[in-house]
């Protein structure tokens, strides 16, 4: 659990920038670094799973370019070449640049704009031209890579049934059904497929688990909750306004500066850190919609439809942050976040930090962790306490979402160093 600074909380939409800031060292100029950024920034727009897909993109499209160059992991594709005197800055901003603008041409203006200032760092050459040739020749071709992976177009799930524990639309749905249907068909980056790690079913109805998480979600998680403490509340409405892709871009960016990276090094973080977030919602949207699920805002208002004697009902339950429109077994936000995790504490491990979390979405808010696990935690409580999630979707959730990073990592961007393989 995190410890806990706040005054008061002021939800806002648009934009979200989160920063995490380690209490140790201070940012040096890294292009890759500079242009995660970039990206975080121009995602933001996008709802948490579609910026996962194009963190992904993006990220990947940089690794490829800067290890073109570098050669110091596996790559990717492996299709792109480069001259070993090109410039690693220069690939990195072009294929940021050149991902980001075909995929959100309405920010071109601004990223064309960060483009030259990143540019204009470098000095004019061979090495700066060959570099920019790479890092776009890597875009094109990490995007042609991506064309038609089952993202779009969007599709929509309607009950066929109203029996207990199917998944319900909630208030915050329209009239077309559930959001993301689609999701778990998407092509991941690096799972074999989305199936690959399904998981189990969740609690049966009337066992004594579902019981147990049900009564703690309907004491906590009420808008009106007496029994929630301050921190609780606070952190549920943090998370509930900062994506996966928000919270854990700061993390890796400052890790590596902390770790002292270099620019390839931490091209191939934030490449595994995002394929993992991806492959990570292509998982979990896989389990949600073949176990359709309900959501403990549907439960709790048809507590007696449940055969459990144990789970009273309350039609007026109201959840402290609003009920996203999809199955809640497993918790989307806690399969990504574990994903993330594990990928992190591999490359840094898991030892203690002074770490900082604080988003402008929710600014008078100040998280303090000391290690990662701690901020996986909060998002546990975080999803409970807010009223969305049973404690038995969380747990799922991190099951998988460390199944899935764990995947990521054994599987891709190998270094070549590490595994004898030779230069290609």
């Amino acid at each position: 659990m995190a410890n806990y600074i706040a005054k008061s909380i002021r939800l806002t939409t648009g934009t979200i920038t989160t920063a995490l800031i380690l209490t140790h060292g201070i940012a040096r100029a890294d292009a890759v670094l500079d242009w995660n950024t970039v990206m975080q920034s121009t995602v933001a727009s996008q709802p948490p799973f579609p910026q996962a897909r194009f963190a992904a993109i993006t990220q990947v499209a940089v690794f490829e370019a800067v290890n073109a160059i570098k050669k110091d992991y596996k790559p990717y594709l492996g299709t792109i070449t480069a001259l070993a005197d090109a410039s690693v800055e220069a690939a990195a901003v072009a294929a940021a640049h050149t991902v980001l603008k075909a995929y959100f041409p309405g920010n071109s203006a601004t990223l064309d704009a960060a483009r030259v200032n990143s540019l204009a760092m470098i000095p004019d050459g061979p090495a700066k031209t060959s570099g920019i040739a790479a890092g776009e020749t890597a875009a094109v071709a990490v995007m042609a890579a991506r064309n038609d992976d089952g993202s779009a177009p969007s599709a929509f799930y309607l009950p066929a049934s109203s029996k207990p524990g199917e998944w319900q639309p909630t208030p915050s749905c329209t009239a077309v059904g559930g959001a993301f249907y689609q999701w778990r068909n998407v092509k991941p980056f690096v799972l074999r497929n989305a199936d690959q790690f399904r998981l189990d079913d969740p609690p049966a109805l009337s066992s004594a688990r579902y019981a147990r998480d049900y009564s703690e979600v309907k004491s906590v998680g009420n808008t009106n909750s007496a029994i929630r403490p301050q921190d609780r509340s606070d952190v549920a409405r943090f998370y509930a306004v900062t994506s996966p892709v928000a919270v854990w871009n700061p993390v890796a960016r400052q890790l590596g500066v902390t770790a002292g990276n270099s620019v390839a090094a931490n091209a191939r973080a934030l490449a595994l850190l995002n394929m993992a977030l991806n492959d990570a919602a292509v998982a979990t949207f896989d389990t949600k919609y073949h176990y359709r699920f309900w959501r403990p805002e549907t439960a709790i208002h048809l507590g007696q439809s449940d055969d459990n004697q144990a789970t009273d009902a309350d039609p007026s339950f109201t959840p402290l942050v609003t009920t996203p429109c999809f199955p809640s077994y497993p918790s989307a936000h806690a399969t990504l976040s574990n994903a993330a995790r594990e990928v992190l504490e591999k490359l840094y491990g898991s030892r203690r930090r002074s770490l900082i979390l604080s988003s402008s979405a929710a600014p008078d808010i100040t998280l303090r962790y000391n290690k990662l696990k701690e901020i996986t935690a909060d998002i546990d409580d975080a999803r409970v306490y807010g009223g969305i999630h049973f404690r038995f979707d969380q747990e799922a959730g991190a099951d998988l979402g460390r199944l899935v990073g764990d995947y990521v990592f054994k599987n891709s961007l190998g270094s070549i160093r590490a595994c004898g393989c030779e230069d290609r």
